[in-house]
């Protein structure tokens, strides 16, 4: 039994951020953020607009696409690292907002990586006879963890969500999923406000992300090169065999040396950071969304995505779409 992509979905909030306007805000250019990172804009979540919000306009049209029924769904898997509450989880919600009675709902918190950890748990429960029908979502609202003034992230990040139908089938769809995490790096990219450590903080808006931009670039560069090669390796495929990459986008140059380690043309590559800027767990199905949406990605195809986030946590999924 194999999980197989049966549509996709996603959301952008309406309000859209470009390199110019934050011109106004912060000692930078529209020159220094697209050469160092590739963004030219991003949507950022109007007042009031939630997580749960963009999460549902994405299932929906996931939904869509697969022509399926929410009452279908047996399985919510919801990737962020910006809930709406700190309980109950945003998958209950929109659990909720869906209409959907019983089935098991959670959120997964790996921040960029979160929906390649949500995959890869959906995956395994089709694969085990645990669900036959799952939704899982990647949605952020990460404008409100940003220090406006912090011209070091607030630059990089954006709003929106990504949802995947998954079906079970008996002909290959994921292949294989790789996951990791080492927890000795958190200070290299994190918010240092928790329930255990002044929770308030956060809740005043006092608390924000907080990047050592260097390392972590670093890091990310040499991880996703190693991530590439297990994900080949446990296959027994070649770089050759690959249609498409589609990664995190974090950072353009990162996604170029992910390119040449596969040595791959960037057009084989999905790229909307200028679009998007960096979405963190709603990166990957939105990028997945846009290309499947423009004819790019076509049925049979193989997909490899990866990512890297906050943890560190890095994985990848290995799919034919």
């Amino acid at each position: 039994m194999y999980a197989r992509i049966a549509g996709t979905g996603s959301y952008l909030p309406e309000k859209v951020l470009t390199n110019h306007d934050l011109e106004k805000l912060v000692d930078t250019s529209d020159k220094w953020i697209t050469e160092r990172t590739g963004i030219k804009k991003r949507h950022i979540a109007a007042e009031g607009e939630t997580t749960c919000d963009m999460a549902e306009i994405a299932a929906r049209r996931a939904l869509e696409m697969a022509g399926r029924r929410a009452v279908d769904i047996d399985l919510i898997v919801l990737a962020t690292t910006t809930p709406d509450k700190v309980f109950p989880s945003t998958a209950c919600l929109l659990q909720k907002r869906l209409d959907i009675h019983g089935c098991a709902a959670f959120d997964i918190q790996a921040v960029c990586t979160g929906f390649v950890y949500a995959l890869s748990i959906a995956d395994r429960f089709i694969r085990t006879g645990g669900a036959r029908c799952a939704l899982v979502i990647g949605a952020e609202a990460l404008s409100r963890l940003l220090d406006w003034t912090d011209r070091t992230t607030c630059v990089l990040f954006g709003d929106g969500a990504g949802a995947v139908m998954l079906e079970a089938t008996d002909a290959p769809g994921i292949m294989s999923t790789h996951l990791h995490a080492d927890g000795s790096y958190e200070h290299l990219l994190h918010v240092p406000a928790g329930v255990g450590q002044g929770y308030g903080r956060l809740i005043e808006g006092e608390a924000f992300m907080q990047m050592k931009g260097n390392e972590v670039f670093r890091m990310a560069v040499r991880t996703l090169g190693r991530i590439v090669d297990e994900t080949l390796a446990a296959n027994a495929i070649d770089k050759e065999d690959i249609d498409w990459i589609i990664p995190h986008q974090a950072n353009h140059r990162i996604i170029e040396a992910t390119a040449h380690k596969l040595k791959m043309s960037m057009d084989r590559v999905v790229v909307t950071i200028d679009e998007h800027g960096n979405t963190s767990a709603a990166s990957i199905p939105l990028a997945l969304d846009v290309a499947v949406r423009d004819g790019r990605i076509r049925r049979g195809e193989i997909l490899i995505m990866e990512a890297f986030g906050g943890g560190f946590t890095w994985g990848s999924a290995l799919l034919k779409y």
